[in-house]
């Protein structure tokens, strides 16, 4: 049975349909998959917290979460019930994180499901233990967000301050990574899903900033600074520094918030701006401060692409517009072109898929208009028939895809179509 959704919902939805309407093909996507979130990855727990379904693997991942949900906060001041469950996602997010901090997918209760025989400390309400920075980034994104679109500041309590000591923390830790104790290995043929060097990850040296066993898209890094997740992290220590200085004022925590900001991207600036093939400066997806650096893109938000729509910098930064040429370019061995699509796919899918994420990315990292209306376009097309977003399409027949039930995409094909009519999230 259906669930019954608020009636600002539909009345909002009214409006979209309006604004949309010379662009039926648009629609059917968005409002089968603005429903479909909430009617079915949505659900509210005993203890009134909210758990989010990533789709067609029975777990919650604190990323995807954050991504599925971010559309409603236009609606948070117009429903108590959507203002409910998106503090309720708050909530869940970070008393999970203060159990695991690096972990980076939970179950919906304690039931051992999941990746339970890989060699890290696993818990039975965990799914994954794979440690990513963005992981961590994305909770504290979502409540900043939720804080600025509906002046609440009720969630920023004890659950609040507990799980941010343990993200400073395991920060901190990471900044000298031979000081940590995370160890991830995995029995698996996948060189992609495990940590070398006995589970510790090739080697680094201190550059300023913070290390990530693996990268958005779940799959190892090769060099074990982030870049683009590292960039997350600098914005969001930003939200911190005024949380701490204006809702629950606390000078050492925001002098602590501010040196590893500034430390982290200094980290950024020093060891983190490459030149490309053209002698151009761009920003590195990957290093290792010894000297190593990885010119590409990943599809997996945080990405280099995603970098304005994260707040790090402007979309007219010049070292990321030739970062963005160049990833958008087959300088990136994870650039597609093909009959059907032109984009940025993933180590995580086969070679030549696309994703739906990368494309949404680029036309939301974009200030003209008729961009965004190609980019509609272009996901509406490869949609392999099925009025839904899906994980990789290949390049030349999108009828070959990955993941059949996939909400990340989903949601923002619809956060791209509202950016479209003038809808911005204030941060």
């Amino acid at each position: 049975m259906e669930k019954t959704l608020p009636q600002s919902i539909q009345v909002f939805m009214n409006h979209i349909n309006s604004l949309g309407k010379e662009h039926p093909e648009w629609l059917e996507i968005f409002n089968g998959s603005f429903l479909d979130t909430l009617q079915n990855t949505v659900k509210i727990l005993e203890d009134d917290t909210t758990f989010v379904l990533t789709g067609d693997i029975p777990a919650m991942w604190l990323r995807d979460s954050t991504a599925q949900i971010r559309p409603y906060l236009f609606l948070a001041n117009e429903s108590e019930e959507i203002k409910s469950t998106i503090k309720g996602l708050i909530e869940r997010h970070f008393k999970l994180i203060h159990i695991d901090p690096y972990a980076n997918a939970f179950n919906e209760e304690e039931n051992n499901a999941g990746h339970q025989t890989d060699h890290t400390k696993m818990k039975s309400i965990v799914w994954e233990r794979k440690y990513e920075i963005d992981s961590l980034c994305y909770p504290i994104q979502l409540s900043y967000l939720y804080y600025k679109q509906t002046k609440d500041t009720s969630h920023f309590n004890d659950t609040f301050l507990k799980a941010i000591e343990d993200i400073l923390t395991v920060w901190e830790t990471e900044q000298r990574h031979k000081n940590s104790p995370y160890l991830f290995e995995r029995d698996t043929w996948r060189k992609e899903d495990t940590l070398v060097n006995e589970g510790k990850g090739s080697a680094v040296a201190y550059t300023g900033m913070t290390w990530s066993g693996f990268r958005p898209s779940d799959d190892t890094c090769e060099y074990h600074y982030l870049v683009p997740s590292n960039m997350f992290a600098v914005v969001v220590l930003h939200y911190l520094e005024e949380i701490f200085t204006d809702i629950l004022p606390d000078e050492e925590k925001k002098e602590r918030v501010k040196t590893l900001r500034e430390e982290i991207k200094a980290g950024i600036r020093n060891h983190a701006i490459v030149e490309n093939k053209q002698g151009k400066k761009v920003y590195a997806y990957e290093v290792d401060g010894l000297g190593n650096a990885s010119i590409m893109d990943d599809a997996n938000v945080p990405n280099l692409l995603s970098a304005p729509y994260l707040g790090f910098c402007t979309a007219d930064d010049p070292v990321y517009v030739n970062t963005r040429e160049t990833i958008l370019s087959p300088e990136n061995p994870y650039y597609y072109s093909g009959s059907e699509a032109s984009g940025i796919g993933s180590s995580h899918t086969p070679e030549d898929y696309i994703w739906h994420l990368s494309l949404a990315m680029e036309g939301l990292t974009s200030d003209n208009k008729e961009d965004k209306k190609r980019v509609l376009d272009t996901m509406v097309k490869t949609d392999g028939g099925k009025n839904a977003m899906h994980e990789g399409f290949h390049k030349d027949d999108s009828t070959q895809y990955t993941r059949e039930w996939f909400s990340w995409p989903n949601m923002l094909f619809c956060e791209l179509m509202l950016d479209y009519f003038g809808y911005t999230i204030e941060r």
